[in-house]
């Protein structure tokens, strides 16, 4: 049975919640190995206590976590606190989040968990207690966060599902009553059916209705999306001075939470693609790092074209997040080809005849890029000649706009 051991506390929590904690940290718990791109040669754990407990002192001074008119109060109370309280005070905050269920905290292979380490684990629960998970609750919360934020700077309130110009009959009414046509889902419109009956017979009872008194609602077709997230994770994603692949999992994070809350129709999974590809489960988003070095962009394709063929859905289509050109090809052999200089004539050629399998089977493939030089340029535009999709040049501060609008905007599209 899983225990959690913690020492008396006497101080003050300064009053601050574990969710106002939880948004003060989501940038950390989010990592993508930016803050030490290099970490395959050091020693850097990101899930270390003693890093969750320097970022959330880091938090504390900044004062976004008090109010405005008592942020002064609080920095000078932090300010003259001992070592040994502000040791305390972390500790107490990371209790919060354990005791909601923000993260579990590593423990002995008997299965118990301690408490994390500075400020409430004693003796030799402290030595056990030195790694702390992320937990789904987190990964939730962390989604919602960031649909809710990119939903507010596209000023969007409210969301819907996805509307076409085409008017069928169904169970939700948007429109106006039309007569009755032979093959219409019969959701009568009681109103105006009998207004039709009793305007030829007048009001009596009983009343004789005809078929020509049939009247049903009009309602906006709506149309379902399976969707194939295919991110780029490769190590250029967090190199040249530029975190990239944050922003791209927050956004993946988002419309996974968007779908999930607000299009229960549609179907989105998630693709990570670099020296090869493999599909991740969208709950699983949050604690990816970036990966190998090179970009497979046919192996995700294949992978997502496979996801693709097991929707029925009257939309399919391929969500690109990249920011660099094909630079590897898995050949027949199962070796990997990698050329990362210029546009290699086998592995475009190889990724390009995905993209038009892509078309046949009728997947539209949007790409987002992260980088504009000239060879990913050169690349995505023959891309979307073949598929007739979009491309669209975004930066990590507006790439979410970008995509959740391109996702939301269905109304333009007709599906026949």
């Amino acid at each position: 049975m899983k225990r959690i051991t913690y020492r008396k506390y006497t101080g003050d929590d300064f009053g601050i919640e574990a969710e106002d904690l939880m948004r003060a940290l989501s940038d950390f718990f989010l990592q993508s190995g930016y803050q030490d791109p290099y970490s395959s040669w050091r020693e850097f754990d990101p899930n270390a206590m003693d890093e969750l407990m320097r970022q959330i002192q880091e938090a504390l001074e900044s004062g976004d976590l008090f109010p405005d008119d008592e942020r002064q109060e609080m920095l000078d109370r932090l300010r003259g606190m001992s070592s040994e309280e502000l040791d305390d005070l972390l500790g107490e905050l990371a209790r919060k989040l354990a005791e909601e269920g923000y993260i579990s905290v590593g423990g002995a292979a008997d299965g118990t968990v301690n408490a994390p380490g500075r400020g409430f684990a004693e003796g030799p629960e402290r030595e056990t207690a030195s790694r702390f998970e992320v937990t789904d609750k987190s990964l939730d919360f962390l989604g919602f966060r960031a649909l809710k934020d990119l939903m507010g700077a596209i000023g969007k309130s409210s969301l819907g599902s996805h509307d076409t110009r085409e008017q069928a009959t169904g169970v939700e009414s948007s429109g106006s009553s039309k007569l009755y046509e032979f093959g219409d889902t019969l959701n009568l419109d009681i109103s105006a059916t009998l207004f039709s009956a009793m305007r030829r017979e007048g009001a009596k009872v009983p009343l004789a209705l005809e078929y020509s008194d049939l009247h049903v609602h009009q309602s906006e077709y709506q149309s379902s999306c399976a969707t194939v997230i295919l991110l780029d994770c490769s190590h250029s994603m967090i190199l040249y001075g530029e975190d990239r692949f944050t922003p791209a999992k927050k956004v993946a994070m988002a419309l996974g939470h968007l779908v999930r809350t607000q299009y229960p129709g549609d179907s989105i999974r998630c693709v990570l693609f670099h020296d090869s590809a493999e599909e991740l489960r969208m709950e699983e988003l949050a604690r990816v790092q970036v990966g190998p070095y090179h970009t497979n962009t046919r192996d995700g394709l294949l992978l997502a074209q496979k996801i693709l063929r097991q929707e029925k859905k009257d939309m399919k289509q391929i969500i690109m997040i990249t920011d660099g050109k094909p630079s590897a090809l898995t050949l027949e052999n199962g070796q990997i080809y990698k050329n990362p200089f210029g546009l290699d004539p086998l592995v475009i050629s190889k990724t390009l005849e995905e993209v038009g399998r892509c078309r046949k089977q009728g997947i539209l493939i949007n790409t987002f890029m992260l980088a504009q030089d000239y060879a990913l340029v050169q690349f995505v535009r023959k891309v979307t000649e073949i598929c007739r999709g979009k491309a669209y040049f975004a930066t990590p501060r507006n790439l979410g706009e970008y995509l959740l609008m391109d996702y939301m905007n269905r109304k333009s599209r007709v599906v026949h």
